[in-house]
């Protein structure tokens, strides 16, 4: 078994160690949602396509059945190429939050004066800029972006759930 030292070509990598790590976990975290977004596709196409034998007419039954179909279709897409999924729906993120923060932002200026409107243009403008910045780094932050989401997402479930537990411990 060889070690890295000094003499080798893996030696400056041995620093940032720590990164390589952080960023594999990331890309990891990204992978598992691709494939949990796969299994959801996969849930509903078939829910849709019994839902289109369940129809009376033929137009509807077409038109559930394609689209239950489209969905299990989309769902392999997504285990057969999760890296290009990931992508795709990161661009997708990337053009809702942009849509959204520009919304947000002219509902924020209709507002009456009397209303919250500076939280909610604050709100738009900090939705917007996460949009842009997303879109700009496409389709690498196609990498790492929806790993990143879901391990924000994990570690404020995780503190609420604390806050909770504490909570309920001091009113028992």
């Amino acid at each position: 078994m060889s070690t890295i030292t000094e003499a080798t070509p893996l030696a400056p990598l041995r620093a940032k160690s720590g990164w390589i790590i952080a960023l594999g976990s990331v890309v990891f975290a990204t992978v598992v949602t691709v494939y949990v977004v796969g299994f959801m596709m996969l849930i509903c196409g078939i829910a849709e396509v019994i839902n289109a034998f369940q129809l009376q007419s033929w137009g509807k039954f077409l038109l559930w059945l394609l689209l239950g179909a489209l969905y299990i279709v989309a769902g392999f897409l997504t285990f057969e190429n999760p890296l290009l999924a990931a992508a795709m729906l990161t661009l997708l993120l990337g053009v809702a939050l942009l849509v959204s923060g520009i919304m947000r932002i002219i509902l924020a200026f209709g507002m009456q004066a009397e209303a919250p409107w500076i939280g909610v243009a604050l709100s738009g403008v900090i939705t917007l800029l996460l949009g842009l910045i997303i879109l700009a780094h496409w389709p690498v932050s196609g990498l790492y972006i929806l790993g990143i989401f879901l391990g924000v997402d994990l570690v404020i479930a995780g503190a609420s759930w604390i806050g909770i537990g504490f909570g309920l411990k001091r009113h028992a």
